[in-house]
């Protein structure tokens, strides 16, 4: 089954061109009991786009996120990835999309009891019926891809630095050569210096891999410096969307705190453009 999937997915992908909607959420509402987290949300996410999704803390992003993922249920609305209602999908079609689909958590949630080379083929043993030796070449090519040395394969989590675990989670992620990548947090730990680094890392997969990135950050050196638009969650809905240039135009309060405030930084626009 999963062999065939894969036959599936790779037939499909080209079908979407640059631009168009890949994820879209409609009217969606999560609540936990009487407690209501997202009421009514819409979001869109384009195909190619780095989108950075931005929020005050506890205002629901990692709740979004889980839910898009499918980790959590929600109450009501609509999830659309790649045209397909996913509360509509069959068994079949759910599989196709989920290997289209990666993810990079927050701390990088690598196995401690797996080396490197091993993490970043569990998504291949998920879903894909490989010889051993076909497994450890396409690890070994997603180990490279992110800038990591090739004696890194051997070692345990313990025994990298905090940008190499985020490197190896991303290559863990890349693993099924996704269509979308969600990170969470990508660069929180990280230096300055290993932030912009990761930063550089993600445009450079997006540009040669063609890949449409969901970014949950609040590094703000990240949205000025890498993000096609921004999406700002607030009252339990997004606020504001769009470039960096309109959310330091907005005057929504919270908006304007976090893109104009003393922490914040001004950026050039002439150079953007």
């Amino acid at each position: 089954m999963a062999s065939r999937t894969k036959t599936i997915q790779l037939e499909s992908r080209g079908a979407e061109t640059r631009g168009e909607v890949v994820l879209s959420v409609r009217d969606l509402t999560v609540a936990f009991g009487d407690k209501v987290i997202l009421e009514d949300l819409d979001l869109d996410i384009r195909r190619g786009e780095i989108l950075g999704f931005v929020g005050a803390s506890g205002a629901g992003k990692s709740v979004l996120l889980r839910t898009v993922l499918g980790l959590i249920r929600k109450q009501s609305g609509t999830i659309e990835l790649f045209g397909v209602d996913l509360e509509q999908a069959s068994e079949e079609e759910r599989l196709r999309i989920d290997m289209r689909l990666g993810m990079l958590f927050q701390h990088g949630a690598l196995f401690s009891a797996l080396t490197v080379m091993e993490n970043v083929q569990v998504p291949m043993r998920e879903y894909l019926d490989l010889p051993k030796q076909l497994m450890d070449e396409l690890a070994m090519l997603k180990i490279e891809l992110v800038g990591l040395p090739p004696d890194a394969a051997r070692k345990f989590p313990s025994e990298l630095s905090g940008g190499m675990i985020k490197r190896a989670a991303l290559a863990r992620a890349l693993a099924l050569d996704p269509d979308i990548v969600f990170l969470d947090e990508p660069t929180s730990g990280l230096d300055p210096i290993g932030a912009a680094e990761f930063d550089e890392l993600v445009g450079k997969m997006r540009d040669t891999m063609g890949l449409t990135v969901y970014m949950v950050t609040h590094d703000l050196d990240s949205l000025f410096s890498v993000c096609d638009r921004v999406a700002v969650l607030g009252n339990k809905k997004v606020l504001v969307e769009g470039t960096i240039e309109d959310m330091l135009k907005s005057e929504e309060p919270w908006v304007r705190s976090y893109f104009r405030g003393k922490r914040a930084r001004q950026l050039d626009l002439a150079a953007r453009a």
